[in-house]
């Protein structure tokens, strides 16, 4: 992933910063995780980064638990059809896993990093398997949060947290 992401920074150079911190987090598959990995390289503070991370990565969010179906209907009747049922098979893995467990399921799914799992395929489950948008939403949210300080942890080093508490 670290790799993809400095393609990324070297392709946006003259953007600033935090824009490309910012851009990143917004992306699927990259999210918050690759947002927090990009200010480790630019060296943006880790307490600037989180909240500029954390923005990008929850503004998506309801657009597709409010609009994902009915996107995919329109899209269903193109030849986006193969993208579609891709999207669609990959939010069925994901809810054998999440279903289970219902919102702390979801909540794990988001906030674990691992690949494949994330704030937009977990919307992405719970769009299409009907949670309730409360429920969704504060699960998402709890799943970022959990995905934050993991990624914390993994980007800036322990050494560096450690430092900020002595």
């Amino acid at each position: 992933m670290q790799h993809l992401i400095e393609s990324i920074i070297n392709a946006l150079g003259g953007v600033p910063a935090e824009a490309i911190v910012f851009i990143i987090s917004l992306f699927p598959i990259l999210e918050l995780r690759g947002g927090l990995i990009a200010a480790s390289i630019l060296g943006i503070d880790m307490w600037k980064a989180i909240p500029i991370c954390i923005v990008g990565n929850i503004l998506p969010i309801p657009f597709i638990l409010l609009f994902i179906e009915k996107i995919f209907e329109i899209l269903k009747n193109t030849k986006l059809v193969k993208l579609i049922n891709k999207l669609e098979q990959k939010a069925e893995d994901g809810a054998q896993k999440i279903m289970k467990y219902k919102k702390w399921g979801l909540l794990l799914f988001v906030g674990i990093p691992l690949p494949g799992t994330g704030a937009w395929t977990g919307s992405l489950v719970a769009a299409l398997f009907h949670f309730k948008l409360k429920d969704a939403c504060l699960a998402i949210l709890g799943g970022i949060v959990l995905a934050t300080v993991i990624m914390c942890f993994i980007s800036y080093g322990i050494p560096y947290l450690v430092g900020l508490f002595l």
